[in-house]
């Protein structure tokens, strides 16, 4: 057995005794991703980073909405490892606040900018996190979110215009 599969089975191993893990699944070779209880995530984000997941590679979110959930994702790397770990809590999509992990990550707060401005996710003691990153002057649900309406937004702030022409492009040598 080569090692990064040993240190996968280590660090399953591992997570399994210090933590609660609610799922464990494997994405791609050397990637560990493991579920938790939202409680949970600033204590293992400062354990997992004390053991060599130095890097926040990104904090992304996913839309639950048939489960009226969030997800967020935080995805770290071990540089001596070579292993990608995810770690994941669901929040209330009702009510998205969240703790900020700055005081363990400082470069989430851009992270955490993102998430709130595409999901509406609220990153309490990242007063960052409300600045407008790309949408300014934004009017909308946050566009991420799977109940934002693309066609009504474009309906509503863009004019209608009529295309000429056939833009398909030619097959053949013409």
């Amino acid at each position: 057995m080569n090692s990064m599969n040993n240190n996968v089975e280590e660090l399953v191993g591992d997570l399994k005794l210090k933590l609660n893990v609610l799922h464990i699944d494997f994405p791609m070779k050397n990637q560990v991703a493991i579920d938790l209880e939202e409680k949970e995530i600033h204590s293992a984000l400062s354990y997992v980073k004390a053991i060599g997941w130095k890097q926040l590679t990104l904090l992304t979110c996913v839309d639950w909405i048939e489960e009226n959930t969030f997800q967020l994702v935080y995805i770290l790397f071990n540089w001596e490892k070579g292993v990608t770990l995810q770690v994941r809590a669901k929040i209330n999509r009702e009510k998205p606040d969240f703790r900020t992990i700055t005081n363990i990550f400082p470069g989430a707060q851009y992270y955490e900018r993102d998430v709130h401005e595409f999901f509406g996710v609220n990153f309490e003691g990242n007063p960052m996190s409300y600045k407008p990153l790309f949408l300014e002057l934004w009017k909308d649900i946050p566009p991420l979110r799977k109940d934002f309406d693309t066609q009504k937004f474009s309906d509503e702030n863009f004019p209608k215009r009529d295309y000429e022409g056939d833009f398909r492009p030619k097959m053949g040598g013409n």
